[in-house]
């Protein structure tokens, strides 16, 4: 009986030492399915070259959570206990048109100042100050106040020309055995601010056969998941990557415009048509930028010029709430300024600083990566913030967009005191909270859940599909308090 021999049965050294495919069986080839004939050296451990990767973790040293049931969050910020007005004036009758409220950013509209006939104020200029008193309202915006000194302000011994002035209310006076003749009582102010929640979702896919698959390399993630199942490492990636998405969303978050043109524009209708269900949600930067401070100085260039310029931080601080402990979160070049800005001055530290907010310890502080200084009456705690700086966050936005790069914020510490509607009460609430949907039936801070085969079955579907869902958004109560660096 003949038997023939299959045609790679035997093995036929080559006569030439040549690198021939047929030399050698390759790793990598189609269809082979030896591994390779001399085991590696492999290296079982992946390589953590970007070291932790997740830039989260801003919103849990500064923020806290609260639930909320309904489509928008409406909350009330007291106006100011005082009254001071920017306007111009005519020198001529020292009258003074009422344009805005100083020192705020809050819009004036016409007749709502709260100036009467028989206060006393102080009106200035750049160039001229001068006491008087309101004698004339006209129901609207203009209000005359007449000189002590003189009968017009323009007349010799005050010199004020037509130009602009800030108006301060410091008190009233009235004759002997007079009544009140105010018509009208003073009402207090406040302002009311919205934010809507916004859907976030991502979700992993994997199929059967590869969720039962093992790799070479021993994985490891920086949620502690280890092994060499590769589907578990993904899966922990897409969740710290959704994870940090939150944060992302309560940071760069910008509120759609509220203008009907949005529509008919072809590049961009498509956010506001069909039902107009995308509107977007205000986050930290946008809140600032709309509400709050902001301040391109301190950037490392003279370290004279950098105190100054904080010192104008200072002053500003003042004018707003005067919190007295403050968080910054900045880029690296902006920490090293402020390094090299106290490091110009004699024992910037002599007398040292609190740190109340890490429960007075220093210790505390320092291991969670802050450093404190206090300047002038106020205390702050720096601390590096890796979302300004990593290239695959918004240190690459900063890279490309220098002249709106964000170096920085400086947050206020504690609480504030707000006025909730729904309770009808002023409450107590963190500057910066995050407000997630959730009611009996349905916690949607952060919800996952498996769909697919894999597992316990939940369809046909040979996969399993692992699903992220999350409904949020960022209070910035107290915005005049915060600070952008620019």
């Amino acid at each position: 009986m003949a038997i023939t021999a299959g045609a790679n049965l035997n093995s036929i050294p080559s006569a030439t030492q040549n690198a021939l495919a047929s030399n050698f069986i390759d790793f990598t080839a189609a269809g082979n399915g030896w591994a390779q004939q001399y085991l590696p050296d492999l290296m079982e451990k992946e390589a953590e070259v970007f070291g932790n990767r997740t830039v989260s973790g801003f919103l849990s040293q500064v923020g806290a959570e609260e639930a909320m049931t309904a489509d928008q969050v409406v909350w009330s910020e007291q106006g100011r206990l005082h009254l001071a007005y920017t306007g111009t004036i005519d020198a001529s009758a020292s009258q003074v048109t009422i344009t805005a409220h100083a020192g705020t950013n809050a819009t004036y509209t016409e007749n709502e100042h709260g100036l009467r006939v028989g206060d006393t104020c102080i009106v200035a200029s750049p160039t001229v100050t001068y006491a008087g008193r309101v004698t004339a309202d006209d129901g609207s915006d203009v209000i005359t106040i007449l000189p002590y000194t003189q009968g017009h302000a323009s007349e010799a011994g005050i010199g004020m020309g037509d130009e602009a002035v800030t108006v301060l209310k410091y008190g009233s006076e009235w004759a002997k055995g007079s009544d009140t003749p105010y018509t009208v009582a003073l009402e207090p102010s406040h302002q009311s601010f919205t934010n809507k929640p916004v859907i976030i979702r991502d979700m992993y896919h994997v199929s059967g056969s590869d969720s039962s698959a093992i790799g070479w390399v021993e994985i490891a993630g920086e949620d502690g998941a280890s092994g060499y199942l590769w589907y578990l490492k993904a899966e922990g990636e897409t969740r710290m990557r959704f994870t940090d998405n939150l944060e992302m969303t309560c940071l760069e978050g910008v509120l759609g415009a509220n203008d009907t043109t949005l529509d008919t524009q072809t590049n961009g209708g498509a956010l506001f048509t069909g039902g107009g269900t995308n509107f977007g949600t205000e986050g930290l930067f946008a809140a600032i930028s709309s509400r709050g401070n902001a301040t391109s100085g301190v950037t490392g260039v003279n370290a004279a010029t950098d105190l100054a310029e904080f010192d104008a931080i200072l002053a500003e601080f003042d004018s707003q709430g005067a919190i007295e402990e403050n968080m910054m979160f900045v880029n690296r070049a902006t920490s090293l300024a402020i390094d090299d800005m106290l490091a110009s001055m004699n024992s910037y530290g002599a007398g040292g600083t609190s740190y109340g907010v890490f429960s007075n310890s220093e210790e505390m502080a320092l291991n969670l990566g802050f450093s404190g200084f206090r300047r002038g009456s106020y205390d702050f705690y720096k601390s590096d913030w890796k979302y300004l700086n990593d290239a695959g966050s918004r240190g690459a936005i900063n890279a490309r967009a220098t002249a709106d790069a964000i170096r920085g914020v400086i947050v206020p510490a504690g609480v504030s005191s707000v006025y909730d509607q729904q309770l009808g009460k002023n409450l107590k609430r963190p500057f910066l909270h995050v407000r997630y949907r959730a009611s009996q039936t349905d916690d949607r801070r952060l919800k996952t859940w498996i769909t697919g085969s894999v597992g316990a079955a939940t369809s046909e579907l040979d996969a399993m599909r692992v699903n992220y869902l999350s409904e949020r958004c960022l209070i910035t109560q107290g915005a005049n308090n915060f600070m952008l660096m620019q």
